[in-house]
C-alpha cells in the first residue's frame, strides 16, 4: 500500500463519516469504489477485491453508525424501539445476505452495487417529508417486514442500508426526517453485525487475500477507514441538528 493509497482511504474515510452522520448513510457509497480500486491496483483479483470493499465496509460502518447514532440520541431523535426490532431482523437477513456474497460471481455483485447506489442517491435526492402530519406507523410487524430489504441489502452489497432504510422510514413509516436518518443509524449498528460476522466466516481460508485479512476484511484498510470517519460522523449528526434549529427558527 502506497502514501497516496493511504491519504486516498483517509480521506474516503471522512467523507463517509461526515455523510453517515448527516444523512443517516453508512458511507459505503464512498468506501467501496475507493478500495476496490486500491485493491486491485495492488494486484487482488476483481471477485476478492470486490468482496472486500464490501466486508471491509461494514466493519468500518460498525463504529460509525454507532458514532452517529449516540449523538442523534443525545438529541432524542432516535426510535430505539423502532431500531432495534428493525435491526435484529436485518441482522438476520444481513448474514444471509453477505453468505449469498460470497458465492456470486464479482461481476454481477459490482453491476447490483452500481444500480442499488444509483437509485438510493435518486430515491434520496428527491425524497421529503410528507407535507400532512402524521404519526409515525407503530406496528412491529410493518417494521420487520421493511427490515428485509435493508437487511438483504446490506449484506449482499457491503452498504450499511441507510440509503433504502431512510426512505423507507420517510415514505412508508412515516417517520419526520431528522427521526428517520438517526433512527436508520441505529438500526444499522444491528444489520452491520449481520453482515459482517458474514463476510468473515465465508472469507476465512480464501485464496489470494491481502495480508492482515480477517476472512474478507481488511484490517489496516479498516483502520485507515475508521479513524476519520468515527469523528466526522460526530460532526455530521452536530451539522444535522443545528440545521433543523435554523430551519424551524422564525424568520423576521
Amino acid at each position: 500500500m502506497t502514501i497516496v493509497h493511504i491519504i486516498t482511504l483517509l480521506i474516503a474515510g471522512a467523507a463517509a463519516g461526515f455523510a453517515g452522520g448527516l444523512l443517516g448513510l453508512g458511507g459505503a457509497f464512498i468506501m467501496t469504489p475507493v478500495q476496490y480500486a486500491i485493491y486491485t491496483a495492488m494486484g487482488t483479483p476483481s471477485d476478492i477485491a470486490i468482496r472486500m470493499a464490501f466486508g471491509t465496509s461494514l466493519l468500518v460502518i460498525l463504529p460509525t453508525v454507532a458514532s452517529g447514532a449516540w449523538r442523534h440520541s443525545k438529541k432524542r431523535a432516535v426510535r430505539w424501539k423502532t431500531a432495534i426490532i428493525m435491526g435484529s431482523c436485518g441482522l438476520i437477513v444481513s448474514f444471509g445476505g453477505a453468505t449469498l456474497a460470497s458465492h456470486l460471481p464479482g461481476a454481477v455483485l459490482k453491476i447490483v452495487f452500481g444500480v442499488v447506489a444509483l437509485a438510493g442517491a435518486v430515491r434520496m435526492l428527491i425524497t421529503s417529508e410528507p407535507k400532512a402530519e402524521q404519526e409515525p406507523k407503530d406496528n412491529p410487524w410493518l417494521w420487520i417486514a421493511w427490515a428485509i430489504p435493508i437487511g438483504l441489502a446490506n449484506g449482499t452489497l457491503g452498504i450499511g442500508g441507510g440509503i433504502i432504510a431512510v426512505p423507507i422510514l420517510v415514505l412508508a413509516l412515516r417517520f419526520k426526517m431528522h427521526n428517520a436518518i438517526a433512527t436508520s443509524l441505529a438500526t444499522q449498528i444491528f444489520t452491520s453485525i449481520g453482515g459482517l460476522i458474514g463476510y468473515i466466516i465465508n472469507g476465512l481460508g480464501a485464496s489470494d487475500l491481502p495480508d492482515y485479512s480477517l476472512g474478507y476484511v481488511n484490517l489496516p484498510t479498516w483502520f485507515l477507514l475508521a479513524v476519520t470517519s468515527i469523528g466526522m460522523a460526530q460532526f455530521g449528526a452536530i451539522t444535522t441538528h443545528l440545521s433543523l434549529i435554523h430551519i424551524s427558527e422564525p424568520t423576521r
